[in-house]
């Protein structure tokens, strides 16, 4: 059986709160269900309890919805999110977040029953993703499939409109993953920022030469392409070289 989801309800209305309640204790999926009434206890019991997910209210005083998913998103362990609201005009905005889904008040039974198998499905392809790079590989999900990839393999990745390209010495991988959540999940494993569309394997860099108003461009072994190195990154990225 898959682990049970610890699930956090954030929002300001205690109504609210107890419906939402009473719907999700009809999934056997979900252990336990714990409440905050603000942006500031849903931070607070996030990091206190480590939810899998969170239903999240976006309007709320003070600290809102998003301002939660953002500051959360930190976290060394983040929980997936699905926002609950009654407004659909932040929709879009909270994907943004890397939102599982985003549910309208009042609450439909069968559309939370697909938000339910959605969040299964994607804490089974995130519990992949760990125990591949605990293998010293990165699982990626690529049209359903799951590629485990070595991350030894892995020259560059690029960042193109919204689409990621893993560039490897065995190919080219093309995933939805944000280059974001790639560079938090492997700083750790030498790889690093050069500019706002590319995360390189330090490993692999062949050369780096000045080019034009303090940028930089950056050659790696076993790739015919130029990377640019903003200006932004060069002084870091030479730290990291010992150059």
């Amino acid at each position: 059986m898959d682990q049970l989801m610890q699930v956090l309800i954030v929002d300001d209305e205690p109504y609210n709160r107890e419906e939402l309640k009473h719907l999700l204790s009809e999934f056997t999926q979900i252990q336990s269900v714990q409440e905050a009434e603000s942006g500031e206890e849903a931070i607070m019991k996030t990091m206190q309890h480590q939810p899998d997910v969170i239903f999240l209210d976006v309007e709320m005083p003070k600290v809102s919805g998003m301002e939660v998913a953002k500051a959360i998103q930190e976290l060394k362990k983040p929980p997936l999110v699905v926002f609950a609201t009654a407004y659909p005009q932040f929709a879009a905005e909270a994907f943004r977040y890397d939102a599982v889904d985003y549910l309208l008040k009042p609450y439909d039974e069968e559309l939370l029953k697909e938000t339910i198998g959605r969040l299964e499905k994607k804490r089974g392809v995130k519990e992949q993703t760990n125990q591949g790079k605990e293998r010293g590989k990165l699982a990626i999900e690529v049209e359903g499939d799951i590629h485990y990839i070595d991350l030894k393999d892995i020259l560059y990745m690029s960042r193109i409109e919204k689409r990621t390209k893993l560039i490897t010495k065995q190919g080219e991988f093309d995933t939805k993953m944000p280059l974001k959540e790639l560079e938090n999940r492997l700083l750790a494993y030498g790889f690093f920022r050069i500019h706002k569309s590319f995360l390189v394997n330090l490993e692999h860099i062949q050369r780096l030469t000045p080019w034009f108003n303090g940028a930089y461009h950056l050659q790696l072994e076993g790739s015919k392409d130029t990377l640019s190195v903003s200006r932004n990154y060069i002084k870091a990225l030479r730290a990291k070289l010992e150059i």
